[in-house]
């Protein structure tokens, strides 16, 4: 029996979804943007890097065939030098949504057929009676916010007067979220956590997808940081996930980074959140290592999106696909016979468009292990890309639990 290793890049967009435009993101991409600033010489920055996009292991396992499939063209400096390493591909996502639920809920096999509520871009964005009754159970002096906003904008802005009052920043996005922002120590992050939890519950009437606690530290003099203490309260899936499966089959599972949380822990087995791409990806690294024959390990790697996409940082954005690049080798060689692991993403998060939101896009697909055919376009047909769901049907049927069937 084999184990499968599914790598989800947060945000690593390859080139707008066909229905972009519904989303005002028509012409976006993610990985071809970045490769054009940096080939410009905009992505460079002192003692970060400099110069084009460097990606040569991803590039080999097909990441730049993907992206020209999805955008019609070839980021520069990222077509293979050599014979492709991997199967590539390229995805679509159905959800009538951009966030990171729908696109992980969809992988796992379970697509949002229903609209998630939203919060109005108005000031105050939130319902007086959401913020009433959460002030009333919490036992609150009132919150501070009330708006959509960039997340670490709000709290530099709002931090010192949250310190000072105690009221917790409270804000929004175009995404189905309802974000609480509070210093760990002058609030306090198990109070944050029951804060989130009675949220959570306030906001199920109103279909919010996640409330998400948004731990920092810091003072107004030297500024605020936000932790890697972040905690996501999702919905629970509607229907069976690839996990629940996984789950009802005795196979093991190891959750790495905010898998659990988008998951709502159902079925998500043994849970691991280290903070940051480079420490998810050493926490997969080692489940792997002891993982037994027929078990998943599925990893989030959030830097991309939540230090780089939505703070429209391209050179930042830039290094952080370099240093998984260089990664790529030691995910190879921790691969056994049998074994098969997939990279792909959620949707896109376009350092170089307008706001500070996701961006609807197509995401790669790279398969590759020891004894997968190299060079496999997982798309060959008429439209050349996937579904979301096929995803995790590849996982399924490398595991045994599913029949071979297309790929559509």
């Amino acid at each position: 029996m084999s184990r499968a290793l599914l790598i989800v890049l947060d945000s690593v967009g390859i080139g707008g979804a066909p229905d972009a435009a519904d989303f005002g993101d028509a012409g976006a991409d993610t990985l071809g943007h970045i490769a054009e600033a940096c080939a410009r010489g905009d992505g460079d920055r002192a003692g970060l890097r400099g110069g084009p996009l460097h990606l040569p292991h991803l590039a080999g396992l097909g990441l730049g065939l993907a992206a020209q499939g999805a955008s019609g063209r070839m980021p520069p400096g990222l077509a293979p030098s050599g014979p492709v390493a991997g199967a590539f591909g390229h995805a679509v996502e159905s959800a009538r949504g951009k966030d990171t639920v729908s696109g992980h809920w969809e992988i796992a096999g379970v697509p949002v057929d229903f609209a998630w509520g939203h919060f109005p871009a108005t000031r105050p964005a939130f319902p007086p009676d959401l913020v009433r009754a959460l002030v009333d159970e919490a036992g609150l002096p009132g919150i501070l916010g009330d708006r959509h906003a960039s997340g670490t904008a709000i709290v530099e802005e709002f931090g010192a007067e949250h310190v000072r009052t105690g009221r917790p920043i409270c804000y929004t996005s175009v995404d189905s979220v309802f974000q609480i922002a509070a210093h760990e120590e002058a609030f306090g992050l198990d109070r944050l956590y029951a804060l989130c939890t009675i949220a959570r519950r306030l906001c199920d009437p109103y279909r919010i997808g996640r409330v998400i606690a948004r731990p920092f530290v810091g003072d107004e003099a030297s500024g605020f940081t936000r932790t890697a203490n972040r905690r996501d309260y999702a919905v629970t899936p509607p229907a069976d996930t690839l996990l629940d499966r996984l789950d009802a089959a005795g196979r093991p599972v190891v959750s790495v980074g905010k898998i659990g949380d988008i998951f709502a822990h159902r079925s998500t087995g043994r849970e691991i959140k280290p903070g940051g791409n480079d420490a998810c990806l050493t926490a997969a690294l080692a489940a792997l290592a002891d993982l037994p024959d027929g078990g998943l390990v599925f990893a989030n790697l959030v830097e991309f999106d939540t230090e780089y996409g939505h703070r429209r940082d391209v050179p930042g954005y830039a290094a952080a696909l370099e240093r998984f690049d260089a990664r790529v080798p030691e995910i190879r060689a921790a691969l056994r016979a049998g074994d098969l692991c997939l990279v792909t993403a959620d949707h896109g998060n376009d350092p170089t468009w307008i706001g500070t939101d996701h961006t609807r896009e197509q995401v790669p697909v790279l398969a590759f292990g020891p004894g997968l055919r190299p060079g496999t376009d997982l798309a060959p047909g008429p439209l050349g890309r996937i579904g979301f769901p096929a995803i995790g049907r590849m996982v399924a049927r490398h595991l045994g639990l599913a029949e071979p069937e297309p790929l559509a």
